[in-house]
């Protein structure tokens, strides 16, 4: 069977973005590098970001559904409100960057890139196939990136030349070459309803697969999640070397994977080497953070 993550009028035109995650400081850090994390709240989407203290943004209200992406290092929040406008918001203000961005759902959000210049954003449309547009984080004119069937929680790979995301009835996952404008399936990946992020070349992707029998969910931010990590070229699913209840999983800009795992009084990061996979570090997050969704690490 299939599973309908959302639809917009009479097609599909969704997407979702997951922030790439900065580089560590030093991946053999003694103490918890920053991180920026989301909670849901009544009156929307608060952004949590740890950087020597914690600093909170939050957006929502009125017909917001929960179309958002924090930048790379925290303090900004990119998200699209009910008349298809693309913010940014920060302590000092908000601004609309964009027009005619797709709307209807937690799905259809922006991606930030790397270095948290460029916001990526699906736009409005009913063809099956959405359109990427490509907008400077201060405004100005979008340029296309392409369109792709996987535009459900885009992630923006470091070197900024891929873009990953889900099918919105979360048949499979594409890349969406921004420079070539070429979209690609991944082999491999059957079912996934969440794309977490990409190394920094494109050639690994963190998802969540399903099964035909798993609900697909309405593409919300997922708190925690299982993640699995496979090659883009050939579809190989690469075993993660790390034991507990995962939840989650990031690269950041070197390669580095951070796996965090559950605890019973603090999640702890995983992190494994970017040449070998294995376990270099172990690093216990803040305890305020254990019943957040991890949005992104940074030094």
């Amino acid at each position: 069977m299939k599973h309908l993550a959302l639809a917009v009028g009479a097609a599909l035109a969704v997407s979702t973005a997951a922030v790439a995650s900065p580089a560590l400081a030093s991946s053999r850090a003694a103490t918890t590098p920053g991180a920026v994390y989301l909670g849901y709240k009544s009156t929307g989407v608060e952004v949590t970001t740890q950087q020597g203290g914690l600093s909170r943004l939050t957006v929502g209200g009125g017909n917001f559904v929960g179309q958002f992406a924090a930048a790379p290092g925290g303090g900004k929040v990119a998200w699209i409100d009910g008349k298809s406008r693309l913010h940014v918001k920060s302590a000092s203000g908000d601004k609309v960057i964009a027009q005619n961005a797709a709307y209807g759902g937690p799905c259809l959000t922006p991606a930030w890139s790397a270095d948290g210049k460029r916001i990526a954003y699906v736009v409005k449309g009913t063809a099956d196939a959405g359109t990427v547009a490509l907008v400077g984080s201060g405004g100005g004119r979008p340029v296309t990136a392409g369109k792709t069937l996987g535009v459900c929680h885009l992630a923006w790979s470091a070197d900024g030349k891929t873009l990953a995301g889900y099918a919105g009835d979360t048949d499979g996952v594409y890349l969406l070459n921004t420079v070539s404008h070429v979209s690609t399936r991944v082999p491999g990946i059957k079912l996934a309803n969440h794309v977490d992020g990409l190394s920094p070349n494109g050639d690994r992707v963190v998802v969540n697969t399903i099964s035909p029998s798993d609900p697909g969910g309405d593409g919300s931010w997922p708190l925690a999640y299982t993640p699995s990590l496979y090659e883009t070229k050939t579809g190989k699913k690469i075993t993660i070397p790390v034991k507990g209840t995962l939840i989650g999983a990031r690269f950041l800009y070197d390669g580095t994977l951070v796996v965090r795992v559950k605890g019973r009084s603090f999640n702890t990061w995983v992190v494994l080497d970017p040449d070998t996979y294995k376990v270099s570090q172990r690093v216990p997050e803040i305890k305020e953070a254990r019943n957040l969704g991890l949005l992104g690490v940074m030094g």
